[in-house]
């Protein structure tokens, strides 16, 4: 996995800066560069050409998408990128479905073109790690993963295989801006195979 799409999901809206997200993105950047890695980049915030941002997922052997965790899940600027983008790389991002009239064995979900490439989400939660782990709290000690279970299975359809999830917590009520960079940059090492 030498060529990385890293898509920055953040966005300036009400009490948010999408600061924290644009720091992260660009210490991937910076970290992944220095590695020996060939980087793309996408604001989804400012804009992009549908047609471009197949080409460069069909470019790429993993996407990172960094976005903050609004109301349960991504925020809806990140949700329409997926459903403009996958949509635009029908027959070349996924055949079909999977299913055919013919074949009743095929599996739904199975018609992805995209086999062989990852993606990855790097998260920024108000939450604190404890909603995520506690069974007696907000979600349920399920974690982050289960949370974006639909975000997964749109990557999954296409034929991408998860990578694991980096997580930043409680972000607005303790931040640790510095410790999560270098704990990003950790996490990236471990997952692309590079000391940093």
């Amino acid at each position: 996995m030498k060529k990385i799409l890293l898509l920055n999901g953040g966005k300036a809206f009400a009490h948010s800066a999408g600061q924290y997200n644009a720091t992260l993105h660009q210490a991937a950047n910076e970290t992944l560069t220095a590695a020996g890695f060939e980087v793309r980049t996408t604001e989804i915030d400012a804009g992009y050409d549908v047609q471009q941002e197949v080409e460069k997922i069909l470019w790429a052997d993993a996407l990172i998408y960094q976005m903050p965790g609004w109301w349960m899940g991504a925020p809806w600027t990140v949700k329409k990128y997926l459903d403009e983008v996958f949509t635009a790389g029908h027959g070349s991002l996924y055949a079909n479905d999977g299913r055919t009239r013919s074949d009743a064995s095929q599996k739904y979900g199975s018609g992805g073109l995209l086999q062989g490439k990852r993606y990855m989400i790097s998260a920024t939660w108000n939450a604190p790690q404890q909603a995520f782990d506690d069974p007696s709290d907000f979600f349920a000690g399920k974690g982050v993963d289960a949370v974006y279970l639909p975000f997964h299975k749109a990557n999954e359809f296409l034929g991408l295989q998860g990578l694991p999830t980096f997580l930043c917590v409680d972000v607005m009520k303790r931040p640790q801006v510095e410790a999560d960079v270098e704990r990003y940059r950790r996490h990236l090492g471990e997952v692309f195979g590079f000391s940093v």
